[in-house]
């Protein structure tokens, strides 16, 4: 799947040169072209990575950053600007940006910054020697989608095999909502954070022997979901 690319850039011709460059390296970008649209097209879809200019109409790149760090704290942010004193460095990076690159900049040398950022950002893959797997009296076969719970044998979707095998895999720790979605589901745009609960109610209702006092699935609220083996 292409890395999606949220690029905030008032000058047309630049934003142009850099979409279409951008394109050529096999990335998706999607062009706004002042502060408002930038966030309100970050809280509608799902992005590997946004290139903010940062002075731009409405609301600067420095308050587009700021309000996407709200919302997620994972995402690698990179400034683009004018501005290149070290006063204005540390600002942006204080503010929540990765890496700031000052105009004019080196096609060669941002595309390199830019992939960086992106695999620094990679997540870990699903481990593929896991074939099944047990912990208490529960049994689940990630091949087969069969599985044995509290109530006995059932099928999982793929979708709750994927997931299951996600929150085992990192058993102990919190897995981000984020990392979730682009694991299991691939999304570009973001579903309900319900979507997951859901989930993770239904695993209570197959595998703990109290669902409403659950050991094993926890929901950290605004953090991430996490499997405990016991």
């Amino acid at each position: 799947m292409k890395k999606r690319i949220l690029l905030l850039e008032d000058e047309k011709n630049l934003a142009d040169v850099l979409k279409l460059n951008l394109e050529l390296e096999g990335y998706n970008p999607v062009v706004v072209h002042d502060g408002q649209a930038a966030i309100a097209k970050f809280k509608e879809e799902k992005f590997d990575l946004a290139i903010l200019d940062i002075m731009v109409p409405n609301i600067d790149g420095i308050g587009v950053a700021e309000s996407i760090r709200l919302n997620d704290t994972a995402i690698p942010i990179m400034f683009l600007s004018a501005k290149g004193s070290a006063e204005d460095r540390v600002l942006g990076l204080k503010k929540g940006g990765d890496d700031y690159i000052t105009k004019p900049f080196n096609l060669e040398e941002l595309f390199l910054r830019i992939k960086k950022l992106l695999n620094r950002n990679e997540p870990l893959p699903l481990k593929s020697n896991l074939n099944e797997y047990s912990f208490g009296n529960n049994f689940i076969n990630f091949d087969s989608y069969e599985a044995k719970g509290t109530n006995g044998t059932f099928s999982l979707t793929k979708k709750e095999a994927l997931l299951l095998k996600l929150l085992i895999e990192n058993k102990n720790e919190v897995v981000s909502r984020e990392k979730i979605l682009q694991t299991v589901w691939g999304y570009s745009v973001y579903p309900s954070t319900r979507t997951i609960d859901n989930f993770i109610l239904a695993f209570r209702k197959y595998f703990e022997v109290d669902p409403k006092n659950p050991v094993h699935f926890k929901s950290l609220r605004g953090v991430g979901y996490k499997f405990n083996e016991s």
